[in-house]
């Protein structure tokens, strides 16, 4: 909990400081104890406007630095455990949403994962009874910067973000973040997130894997991430995506052969003409439906656009939009109480709110085309990785994840089987190999969490304890 260095001089003065009935926090010595308090207390949320009654857990939100020269400084909410479920036992989890250019804020924390949800009055909250934070203390983070609540001073920043950069300052973040609040220090930590996040979440780990090398109890205690409808492998995942498009009927035959002869080398981020106009044409024969969860009703987020979005630039149009789905989510953080209460910075970070930054995805600069060979690395490094599909998703299907994850070439520790919620009914199916499982949520959509809570809190649990998910 604590800061655990030693020094031949003295040994560190362990202070427990009681704030405001919220409970004790460890920390090291008087004088440090009060600048890591009175850091911390700046950030702690007395209350949100139109928040319940009921909350019993602790909140805290506000700005790391992570470039001081070009003035970017990434938005963070800390939402603890409940009183009652121990929140200084529990393990730390960094939710990280995708896009690139999404908020963690509007879509993990707001309509996921988190504990609130916006009502359709979009002033107040209530409260969701799957939350994550009922297993482990949740940080989502905003980012890169120019998404959500997180700024930068240079506005060349959001003309030249890419994965390498977003990665960095993810770490750079971290190594700070855990400056401020000590007592998380060496706390087992883990990540989670869902589809573009399938390259945040690689790349963060090999970064926080290579830094901790030859530390025998690393200040960030990494265990391993948790990653929902990735995006891992253009070759192969375009290959799976495809495939589910024709074996749903999504698309004719003619369309599904010029996917596979224009699209196969293609990057996700980046297609050439050739694909571009498969994919135009797979947009165009898909007609009014959801395609990030096949079998609900179309997304229209004002009436008149779907989220099957034809005038979004390509390669976005064929990704669809899904804003319908934080539309009380984005009235609500645009009210001015709602952000001092957040210590949003209101000059500087960027307004209106929205859900995603379309300046920061349009100028991606930088796409690897692959994370495969960061899973060998961090799979020999003895990090624990679960991959789960919600298997209605049709912009980063099942069967593209599954094509990734069976070019890695695992050996099968368990054989594909279903599991149970419980309630003696099929949570969907699994496959546990030799460094990874992976497992399908039945009836779930790309956000699994928000299709299928119940069953994505199941999949959480069974995670953290490293416990195979339930055959019966």
């Amino acid at each position: 909990m604590g800061d655990q260095h030693k020094s031949s001089s003295f040994s560190l003065l362990f202070v427990c400081v009681c704030v405001l009935g919220f409970g004790c926090v460890l920390l090291s010595s008087p004088a440090v104890a009060d600048d890591q308090l009175k850091a911390q207390e700046r950030d702690r949320i007395v209350k949100l406007p139109g928040q319940p009654p009921n909350v019993n857990f602790s909140q805290y939100s506000g700005y790391i630095p992570v470039d001081p020269h070009a003035g970017r400084a990434l938005f963070y909410w800390l939402i603890e455990a409940p009183f009652h479920r121990g929140p200084a036992s529990r393990p730390l989890v960094l939710w990280l949403n995708g896009g690139p250019g999404c908020s963690s804020v509007a879509y993990g924390a707001s309509e996921e994962v988190g504990p609130f949800r916006v009502r359709p009055d979009g002033q107040t909250l209530s409260l969701s009874p799957y939350a994550w934070n009922a297993e482990a203390n949740l940080l989502f983070l905003d980012s890169p910067a120019g998404v959500g609540f997180s700024y930068t001073n240079t506005s060349e920043d959001i003309f030249t973000v890419g994965d390498r950069r977003t990665g960095k300052d993810a770490y750079t973040f971290l190594v700070k973040w855990f400056e401020r609040f000590s007592q998380y220090k060496h706390r087992p930590f883990y990540i989670a997130g869902e589809s573009y996040a399938g390259h945040y979440i690689p790349e963060l780990s090999q970064i926080i894997v290579r830094g901790n090398k030859g530390i025998k109890n690393p200040v960030i205690n990494f265990k391993g991430f948790l990653l929902g409808n990735p995006l891992i492998d253009d070759y192969h995942d375009n290959i799976g995506t495809h495939e589910y498009w024709w074996n749903h009927g999504l698309i004719s035959d003619s369309t599904y052969e010029a996917l596979k002869k224009g699209c196969r080398d293609d990057t996700f981020l980046f297609p050439r003409d050739e694909c571009n106009a498969a994919i135009s044409q797979a947009s165009t024969e898909f007609g009014d439906i959801n395609p990030y969860s096949l079998y609900t009703k179309p997304c229209y987020d004002d009436g008149t656009a779907s989220s099957n979005n034809l005038n979004l630039p390509l390669p976005w149009t064929f990704r669809g939009r899904d804003d319908c789905a934080v539309m009380h989510t984005k009235k609500y953080m645009n009210i001015t109480s709602v952000r001092t209460a957040f210590h949003v910075n209101l000059s500087r970070a960027p307004h209106p709110w929205v859900t995603c930054s379309y300046a920061v995805r349009y100028n991606w600069t930088d796409s690897p085309k692959s994370m495969l060979p960061i899973f060998k690395e961090l799979i020999a490094a003895g990090i624990r990785i679960w991959v789960f599909s919600g298997d209605t998703d049709a912009i980063l299907p099942l069967t593209a994840t599954r094509y990734s994850i069976k070019a890695l070439r695992l050996k099968t520790i368990t054989n594909w089987y279903a599991w149970y919620d419980g309630h003696q009914q099929v949570g969907g199916w699994s496959q546990v190999y030799n460094g990874l499982t992976y497992a399908t949520v039945r009836g779930a959509g790309h956000e699994v969490p928000m299709s299928q809570p119940r069953l994505a809190l199941i999949l959480f649990s069974h995670f953290l304890k490293n416990t195979p998910l339930p055959a019966i």
